[in-house]
């Protein structure tokens, strides 16, 4: 016999909570500080909030005259900086990690109001938060994952005829557009229904005409809303330029890391949910919608062309795996396959009676308990990042400009900031095309690299141990390594 409310037995979905928040939390909170990206955002987020103003102009670097800046995720970087001011390094991994888990909670959520088989639901969640999590960052850009899965619904809700929340997406675009760029993926969203509401349009059916034409318009006039209000920011309608002018970039596109392709040459749980789906559609009797292959081959092109949209791609594609996946399993019939649905409807009516958010309430209170008592702590990784090599640039009295590894610029950003300032940093887009080409020029030690060396006055040099660049600078008699691990190395210029 089921009871009513089974409240104190965790839902599936609370078990995904748990999950994604008690794993990071405890054991791989660290991977999220890969990137020090993280540490310029928090000074940056701090300088707001001790000047009450939004940087127009470049704050990190010694570059004359002072680079302009977008500094577009202002929002985040001061949330950023409140949490590191009240519990460090260790606050903000621990914030952002509950921000991943409430993403994926929200999306099995979702999925689970698809009312299919509740056993797939939990595998195409699975695998959705498994591909993602190559871009697993302490940074904005989980806001925007998170703000996705809402926007996502309502969106769906909407076509689906459950329920008109459209009104709530200005409200989620106004707080989106100050906390991340990833706003733009809002736009193409509800460009995409927009759209896909067109060709009912050539139907022969009144119904579907009339239908089509009711929700074009309640989207065409929620576009026309949104935005107005994406333009209420620091940067008014500058902003809604700012993604393009990123992507633009060809040299920037095909140079940082995170804007390259997807390796298909590794292990990847991205390539195995690709693969799934296209097993799942082949086999599938049941067409694709119009707005559903769109969304498909939108934002599949995207992660194809950059890793950092997987995670938008994952988040995407759950739904229609499922729906898709659904239909097969029920289109299919044998023993095995009864077994399974019969299970899955057995274990579908005791989740509905179980969970509250009694324990993930529970796993965040443990959480900030054993923050407080500094039983949790996290902090960038002296292997891999230049930890030993700052202390030792906190004993000298080293002056003048330096030239930097863009890895190590950020991370130099957030422990020595304002006493040094950087050459280049994470902030690619900001330093532009031509500061871009000379910071390659100088590591690759190209031709006429000395030359920029002497135009940018730069007397130090901080870099990469185990790179060519630095063991090339040991060979040369202008240049003296004044320190030296196995993370950084740092060079004066001699006086000649």
């Amino acid at each position: 016999m089921i009871l009513k409310n089974r409240f104190y037995l965790p839902s599936l979905a609370d078990m995904l909570f748990l999950s994604i928040f008690l794993y990071l939390c405890l054991s791989q909170g660290m991977q999220l500080l890969v990137d020090c990206d993280t540490g310029y955002h928090i000074r940056a987020g701090e300088w707001i909030l001790a000047n009450h103003a939004i940087p127009r102009l470049d704050i990190f670097s010694f570059h004359t005259p002072t680079i302009p800046w977008t500094a577009h995720e202002w929002l985040s970087e001061v949330i950023m900086a409140m949490i590191h001011n009240l519990a460090g390094l260790t606050g903000v991994v621990v914030f952002f990690t509950f921000l991943l888990a409430l993403t994926f909670y929200l999306l099995f959520l979702m999925v689970r109001r698809e009312e299919g088989n509740i056993l797939i639901a939990v595998m195409v969640t699975l695998l959705a938060t498994a591909a993602s999590q190559v871009h697993w960052l302490a940074r904005p850009h989980i806001f925007s994952l998170l703000l996705l899965v809402p926007w996502y619904q309502i969106l769906e809700e909407y076509r689906n005829g459950t329920r008109n929340r459209l009104y709530y997406l200005p409200i989620i675009m106004l707080f989106w557009v100050n906390l991340h760029g990833g706003y733009v993926s809002g736009f193409m969203l509800l460009g995409i229904y927009l759209v896909s509401e067109l060709p009912a349009f050539f139907s022969k059916n009144s119904q579907d005409k009339s239908g089509a034409l009711k929700r074009f318009k309640h989207l065409g006039i929620t576009m026309l809303i949104c935005i107005p209000v994406a333009c209420i920011n620091p940067y008014g309608y500058h902003i809604l330029l700012f993604p393009f002018n990123l992507v633009s970039n060809k040299l920037l596109m095909d140079n940082v890391s995170e804007f390259m392709s997807p390796n298909f040459h590794e292990p990847s749980p991205f390539k195995y949910l690709l693969l799934l789906l296209i097993t799942v559609l082949a086999a599938s009797r049941k067409r694709l919608s119009c707005k559903d292959l769109i969304l498909l081959l939108v934002f599949l092109n995207m992660s194809l062309y950059s890793v950092r949209y997987i995670t938008l791609f994952a988040i995407i594609a759950a739904p229609i795996l499922l729906r898709q996946a659904d239909f097969l399993l029920n289109d299919s019939h044998g023993r095995f396959v009864d077994a399974l649905k019969k299970r899955a409807q057995n274990i579908g009516k005791v989740d509905m009676t179980a969970g509250s958010i009694l324990w993930p309430m529970l796993a965040i209170l443990s959480v900030a308990g054993a923050v407080s008592f500094n039983a949790i702590h996290y902090e960038f990784d002296p292997k891999k990042k230049p930890v030993d090599a700052v202390k030792f640039l906190e004993k000298t009295n080293l002056t003048g400009n330096m030239f930097n590894d863009d890895e190590f610029g950020d991370y130099l950003i957030y422990a020595t900031w304002p006493r040094h300032k950087v050459f280049f940093d994470g902030r690619s887009d900001m330093y532009g095309t031509e500061r871009l080409k000379e910071y390659m020029k100088i590591r690759s030690f190209a031709e006429g690299w000395e030359q920029t060396i002497e135009k940018y006055d730069i007397n130090w040099i901080i870099y990469n141990t185990d790179s060519p660049f630095a063991r090339y600078l040991k060979e040369r008699n202008d240049w003296k390594l004044i320190y030296h691990d196995k993370v950084a190395s740092i060079f004066v210029k001699h006086e000649k």
